[in-house]
């Protein structure tokens, strides 16, 4: 029986993220995963933020993005405390996540030259592949096009 889609979709992100996952380890980033990436560059770039700014500069959702928090701020890598309206919370690097900071970005450098030999490899280009497939679903989402591929019905 062939893999369906989505069974090979998941399992591609498996291999994408372990191998990167195992990078880590190796490197001694213990109890660092791969999903931490989106937040730890929205801080870099933008600095503390309330948990519904993270989730926008990350592109998350405000549920995926506060269980990540969650589970950064229990490794240690991210603290957060009171924003200023005190119904929110601003996430802040915490001094583990500075210091790894330049392991980090050399792995970030790393696993993009890996990227770009898979994409050399496969003949093309999987960010952009992803990128394009997501835009068409955006357009028209898949159910839509499920409902029109189905069968009509003749009358008799």
């Amino acid at each position: 029986m062939e893999a369906t889609l989505g069974t090979r979709l998941r399992h591609l992100l498996q291999l994408l993220d372990g191998g990167v996952e195992r990078s880590y380890l190796a490197a001694g980033l213990v109890d660092y995963r791969p999903r931490y990436t989106p937040v730890v560059r929205a801080l870099q770039a933008h600095g503390p933020l309330s948990i519904r700014s993270l989730a926008d500069a990350a592109g998350l959702s405000h549920s995926a993005l506060s269980q990540t928090v969650a589970q950064m701020e229990r490794a240690g890598w991210v603290r957060t405390e009171p924003d200023s309206d005190a119904r929110s919370k601003r996430v802040l690097m915490s001094p583990a996540l500075i210091e790894a900071l330049p392991l980090l970005a050399g792995h970030w450098e790393a696993t993009a030259r890996a990227a770009a030999g898979l994409d050399r490899e496969i003949g093309a280009a999987l960010a952009d592949v992803a990128a394009a497939a997501i835009a068409a679903l955006e357009r028209r989402p898949f159910d839509d096009r499920i409902r029109h591929a189905i069968p009509k019905r003749g009358k008799k």
